[in-house]
């Protein structure tokens, strides 16, 4: 009588196996779950970033200001009869303003 429910043990054990560490095991569905939520959250932050980026290129396409801005912004350039003033924040070791024309 031992030797058959020792056997059903190990059978019942045997059965188990793949359910909690097999290939489509509990243990693999949660790791898939969690990864699946990381990659979710990536896809969700790349996306915000792609619209971003397409409204800068409609911007840049079909509106001037958009590159006025950028050229003003990035390039430093000024209209004729414009004055450019920088301040630069208050350093112990220097303050400056700076004044083109």
């Amino acid at each position: 009588m031992r030797i058959v429910i020792y056997s059903m043990l190990v059978l019942l054990m045997a059965i188990q196996y793949p359910l909690w560490l097999g290939k489509g095991g509990w243990l693999k569905v949660y790791e898939m779950e969690r990864q699946l939520e990381l990659q979710g959250a990536k896809n969700s932050a790349l996306s915000l970033r792609n619209a971003k980026l397409s409204g800068d290129v409609k911007d840049l396409k079909d509106g001037t200001r958009a590159i006025e801005e950028r050229a003003r912004v990035e390039h430093g350039m000024i209209k004729d009869g414009e004055f450019f003033v920088q301040i630069l924040p208050n350093d112990k070791s220097q303050t400056a303003t700076t004044i083109k024309q």
